[in-house]
C-alpha cells in the first residue's frame, strides 16, 4: 500500500522544516504514519494477509525508533508530532 507521490508531496511540503527536506525524522513519521494507516485499513479487510502484518509492524518499529530519536534531541519538536499523529505518548 504505497502512498501516492501527490501525497507524498503534501506530507512533505506540510511537515519539512526547510525547501527540499524530506530526510527530517518529522517527516519520516509522517509518512510512515500514512502507509500504517493504509495497511490498517487494508488488514481490516484481509485478515489473513500475512506479509502485510509483517510489513505492519516492520512499519511501527521504524516510527518509535524516530520518534524515540526526536524524543532524545529535541522534545518539544517530539510533542509537537505526537499532537499532529494523535499517538498515545
Amino acid at each position: 500500500m504505497p502512498l501516492t507521490a501527490n501525497e507524498k508531496k503534501d506530507i512533505i511540503s506540510k511537515f519539512a522544516r526547510g525547501k527540499g527536506d524530506t530526510g527530517s525524522p518529522e517527516v519520516q513519521a509522517v509518512l510512515l504514519n500514512q502507509e500504517i494507516n493504509k495497511l490498517l485499513a487494508h488488514l481490516k479487510v484481509h485478515i489473513h494477509d500475512a506479509p502485510a502484518k509483517r510489513g505492519l509492524l516492520s512499519k511501527i518499529a521504524k516510527r518509535r525508533r524516530l520518534l524515540r530519536y526526536l524524543m532524545a534531541h529535541d522534545k518539544n519538536r517530539y510533542q509537537e508530532l505526537i499532537k499532529v499523529l494523535k499517538l498515545k505518548k
